[in-house]
């Protein structure tokens, strides 16, 4: 057996790990899927999170697997059910700073409560899609938190797995008037595919003038302005804030998901004649269940969510091609072993 830990700054090894033992509150979960988290490169080019001097951060946090072992106090659990894994429910906070990671073939998930930190998986969804059931999580948790209705005009910024999860949300929903941004043109062609309006590249397109082209013109106070009801910020430039406060119409919203190191300088002035409401979003509190219930429903259009797949043994390289534009998400596989 192996787990992916991190070691110290841009120091990430598999390293041989021990067979998972339930205390009489766990269970022992056989990872099937592991996504690759923007989160677990974050910490990698930290050095890791909670890490002891000498210590490891294990990774891993967006599992789906089945049952391989049950403490005798566990309820409601049978060897051989399939589960997806909610992190945030779990003692431990899984792949987050605490002693179990799922980038790992037998994953100990302690104090395991159905419906909590177990959440059964149907039948027929395969364990890559609901490994996506956390991400999506995120990305619903966004979209609700921008109230986004259908009718509506929505601008996301960034179109890694978080915001193609958005648009693929905002589009069930039916958010039919959405426009993608990003940097990177591979990842525009997903958002693309998945059904956006429009899509602009601010490299070399100017934000404004296209999106006004986009979602027609809108107005504030004492100017003129975009007609974009919602705008959801999955990329974490410095520049997008004040560009939206800038271009903002009366009672536009702003959601930022994106984790931003630095402080960002903010126009009060502008802000104060669209009272635009600006919030965030983080995790997700309750949308975990909704996902898996949903993901049969939307399992072919989630799974073009899915870039690259990889054997844990390659998961070095698979964090690698993560850190590309060329990805979205890299999903880590245990398939079980040929005999």
């Amino acid at each position: 057996m192996q787990i992916l830990n991190i070691h110290g700054v841009d120091d990430v090894r598999l390293d041989p790990a021990r067979a998972a033992a339930p205390g009489p509150g766990d269970v022992v979960i056989k990872v099937k899927a592991c996504g690759i988290c923007g989160s677990d490169l974050t910490y990698i080019k930290h050095g890791g999170i909670h890490r002891a001097e000498g210590g490891v951060t294990p990774l891993g946090h967006e599992a789906a697997g089945e049952v391989m072992a049950v403490g005798d106090d566990v309820e409601g659990v049978a060897i051989g059910q399939r589960f997806v894994i909610n992190p945030m429910r779990t003692p431990s906070l899984i792949g987050t700073g605490g002693p179990e990671g799922a980038f790992t073939e037998q994953l100990l998930v302690r104090a395991a409560k159905v419906g909590d930190s177990l959440l059964p998986i149907p039948d027929d969804l395969p364990f890559d899609v609901a490994a996506l059931t956390e991400p999506l999580a995120v990305s619903l948790h966004g979209v609700n938190r921008a109230e986004a209705k259908a009718g509506e005009k929505v601008a996301v910024f960034g179109c890694g797995p978080i915001g193609l999860g958005m648009i693929l949300w905002l589009i069930d929903r039916g958010v039919t008037d959405v426009v993608a941004l990003d940097l990177a043109d591979e990842r525009l062609e997903r958002a693309l595919a998945l059904g956006v309006s429009g899509v602009i590249n601010p490299a070399r397109d100017d934000v404004r003038a296209r999106l006004l082209e986009l979602h027609g013109p809108g107005r504030t106070l004492n100017r003129d302005a975009v007609g974009t009801d919602a705008y959801i910020d999955a990329a974490g430039a410095p520049n997008i804030l004040g560009d939206v406060i800038a271009m903002g119409k009366m009672h536009a919203r702003y959601v930022c998901t994106a984790a931003y190191s630095r402080p960002v300088e903010l126009d009060l002035g502008r802000l104060l004649t669209s009272e635009m409401t600006i919030t965030s979003a983080v995790g997700y509190p309750d949308e975990m269940p909704e996902v898996l219930a949903a993901l049969p429903r939307l399992a072919d259009k989630a799974a073009t969510l899915i870039s690259h797949r990889f054997a844990l043994s390659d998961a070095i390289e698979a964090l690698r091609v993560a850190a590309t534009s060329r990805s979205a998400k890299v999903m880590i596989e245990m398939p079980d072993p040929v005999a």
